[in-house]
C-alpha cells in the first residue's frame, strides 16, 4: 500500500510539477505586489523563483499524502498600493493566471514535441517520462487555476471577490473569514461535500485542458 495519495511511480514527477506550479504562482503574487509598491514580500525574499522560499513543508507533505495542501502565502500590504482595490485584485489574480499560462505553455510544447516526433526520438523510457511530465504539468496547472478561483478563504478567488463588495460587507466577511475556511476544509475532506462542490470545479479545469490541447493539436 502506498503512503501517498498519488501512484508511487508518479510521485517524483508530481513533486517536480507541484514545485514548479507553486513556485511560479507565489512568485507572481510577490512580483506584482512589489511592482505596485509593496516591498513586504521582496524584503522576505519572496520575489524569487527559488522553490525553497515559497515552500510550506506541512502544506506540501499534506498535498502528497492527502491530496490537498498549500504553499507559503505571500504577505501583501494593499495600503501601500496607489490604487489598493484594483491592484489587490490584480495581485490576487496573477497567481491563478500564472498557472493557466504554465498549463498553456506546457500544451504548446507537448504538441510541438508530438508533431515533430521529438517526443519519440529517445528511448521508450525517456518518451514515457516526458509524456508523464507534460501530462501532469497540464493537468495540475489547470486544476490549480480553477481551484484557486473558488471564492472561499484562504483562496485567491475570495480575495478577488471581496474587493468588489461594499466596505461594510467586506469588514463583516473578514470578521467571519475563519468560518469560510472551515467550510472550505469540510468541502475538501468530506467526500459527499467534495463530490458536489470541489469535484465539479476540478472537472472544469480538466475539460479546459482537454479542449485547449485539442485546439492546438488541430492547428499545428
Amino acid at each position: 500500500m502506498s503512503f501517498s495519495n498519488f501512484p508511487f511511480d508518479e510521485l517524483p514527477f508530481i513533486i517536480l510539477v507541484l514545485l514548479i506550479a507553486f513556485t511560479v504562482h507565489e512568485f507572481a503574487h510577490a512580483y506584482s505586489a512589489y511592482k505596485f509598491g509593496d516591498d513586504t514580500a521582496y524584503r522576505e525574499g519572496r520575489v524569487s523563483l527559488n522553490p525553497m522560499v515559497h515552500l510550506d513543508w506541512l502544506g506540501f507533505i499534506l498535498i502528497i499524502v492527502a491530496g490537498f495542501g498549500w504553499a507559503k502565502p505571500v504577505p501583501v500590504r494593499a495600503s501601500r498600493f496607489k490604487n489598493p482595490r484594483t491592484m489587490s485584485v490584480i495581485v490576487s489574480l496573477v497567481g491563478p493566471l500564472s498557472n493557466l499560462i504554465l498549463g498553456i505553455i506546457s500544451i504548446i510544447v507537448y504538441v510541438v514535441f508530438i508533431k515533430t516526433g521529438w517526443l519519440f526520438a529517445g528511448s521508450e523510457g525517456v518518451t514515457n517520462a516526458l509524456t508523464l511530465f507534460f501530462e501532469l504539468m497540464i493537468r495540475y496547472n489547470f486544476l490549480l487555476f480553477v481551484f484557486n478561483l473558488i471564492p472561499l478563504p484562504p483562496l485567491d478567488g475570495y480575495r478577488i471577490v471581496s474587493e468588489f463588495l461594499p466596505l461594510r460587507t467586506r469588514f463583516k466577511l473578514e470578521q467571519n473569514a475563519h468560518w469560510g475556511s472551515i467550510i472550505f476544509l469540510l468541502m475538501v475532506f468530506i467526500p459527499p461535500l467534495r463530490a458536489v462542490t470541489i469535484s465539479p470545479v476540478l472537472q472544469l479545469g480538466g475539460n479546459m485542458s482537454v479542449n485547449i490541447f485539442t485546439f492546438f493539436m488541430s492547428i499545428f
